[in-house]
């Protein structure tokens, strides 16, 4: 029990920082319902988790694998950050009625591209692999079934965290007109976009130099 609140915590606190993600997760709940910004979440979460369980189980081939290969995840994650973040600053949010039908598809779109937007930062994998190194964390210590508690605890903490932030995204939202979430949903798509030329930059600059 005390590993499952452990990794509660580590994934509550990985998922918390403000980025790119939580912009995207932000608006989907303010212009599409809580419901689907939460699965937007899950969607990270569950990046989040593959990272956590690859640290916990020490699997350093992996990890070698992936951190090898960083420029070329963070190249596509940085296109599909630029792209994503002009869609949101010129397509205009259409607000999703409160009885209308959520159809899988959206549901699963909207899960399927936080996973992928979320999946092409290895640096995710460094700082498990830091925290859990710390705490005397995976499965050295813990064996089998204490690392996959850990495992567990991180994507309960993570989905926590998009659970608390949709749901406070889609109260606030009820109350803003139609103005406030166009300048809201172009600042978040200025900002995605942001980041992904900045890290295509960063990934051109250190070609060069």
């Amino acid at each position: 029990m005390q590993t499952l609140l452990q990794g509660l915590i580590i994934g509550f606190c990985i998922a918390a920082p403000v980025g790119p993600i939580n912009l995207l997760c932000l608006r989907r709940s303010l212009v599409d319902g809580r419901r689907v910004g939460f699965i937007s979440g899950l969607g990270a979460a569950a990046a989040d988790t593959v990272y956590g369980a690859i640290a916990a189980l020490g699997l350093t081939a992996i990890t070698d694998f992936l951190i090898l290969h960083r420029p070329w995840l963070q190249f596509f994650g940085g296109i599909f950050m630029c792209g994503l973040g002009l869609e949101m600053m010129w397509k205009k949010p259409t607000r999703r009625e409160t009885n209308a039908p959520l159809h899988v598809s959206r549901m699963r779109d909207a899960f399927v591209s936080t996973f992928l937007l979320t999946l092409p930062n290895p640096v995710t994998i460094i700082a498990f692999t830091g925290v859990f190194a710390g705490l005397g964390l995976g499965w050295q210590t813990d064996g089998v079934a204490g690392t996959f508690e850990l495992i567990g605890g991180v994507f309960i903490g993570s989905s926590l965290w998009w659970l608390v932030l949709t749901l406070l995204a889609g109260t606030f939202g009820r109350h803003l007109n139609d103005g406030t979430l166009r300048w809201i949903t172009f600042g978040a798509g200025v900002v995605i976009a942001a980041f992904g030329a900045w890290q295509l930059g960063w990934l051109a600059w250190g070609r060069i130099w």
